[in-house]
């Protein structure tokens, strides 16, 4: 099983404050004060949180004069959405042969 590692997607969205950044850049991309106007935190804080979920591939950046315009990485949602994809698909694997076990009723 993998561990930890500087990057982590998962790790990353484990923050309320990061998931919600990420809800509003699903929405459109937005700079730091766009963001920091939605969210009840200040814009250093939103910042740092930028920071993490750009260091795990989850947002990309660019300039636009002198603000950075921060948008989701598409290849990193795509990527997620895969993994919990194979999650639920061994999760009903699992339900699927609990239900299939012979039961007292059913033998």
């Amino acid at each position: 099983m993998a561990t930890y590692q500087e990057g982590d997607s998962w790790e990353a969205l484990g923050d309320p404050s990061r998931r919600a950044i990420v809800e509003c850049l699903a929405e459109r991309p937005r700079a730091v004060g766009e963001i920091a106007d939605e969210l009840p935190i200040s814009r250093p804080a939103v910042s740092q949180h930028l920071k993490v979920l750009k260091e795990a591939g989850l947002v990309t950046d660019r300039a636009v004069g002198t603000r950075r315009v921060y948008r989701l990485n598409p290849a990193a949602m795509a990527a997620l959405r895969d993994q919990l994809d194979t999650y639920w698909r061994r999760a009903l694997d699992g339900f699927q042969d609990v239900i299939d076990q012979p039961t007292e009723e059913n033998p």
